[in-house]
């Protein structure tokens, strides 16, 4: 007899996220240009616990500086 978890209490909550689907890197920095996440941290996004994730958010604004200068002005904010 094998044990599992229980039943969740209804339907599982969608994760925050600042992807906007586009999907380009950074060269120079590492980062997507669509949501200033680096390629570890999208891949790693839906396996992280709440407040790793909402530290990064936290986090992404500052890192428009990080950038390639040819691309800061065309990230979306």
């Amino acid at each position: 007899m094998s044990h599992s978890a229980p039943p969740p209490d209804g339907p599982p909550r969608p994760i925050r996220t600042p992807c906007i689907q586009v999907c380009t890197v950074d060269g120079a920095s590492g980062l997507c240009l669509g949501c200033l996440r680096t390629l570890q941290e999208i891949a790693t996004w839906s396996r992280m616990d709440e407040a790793a994730r909402e530290a990064i958010l936290k986090d992404l604004p500052g890192r428009v500086s990080q950038l390639d200068p040819a691309f800061r002005d065309i990230v979306p904010r």
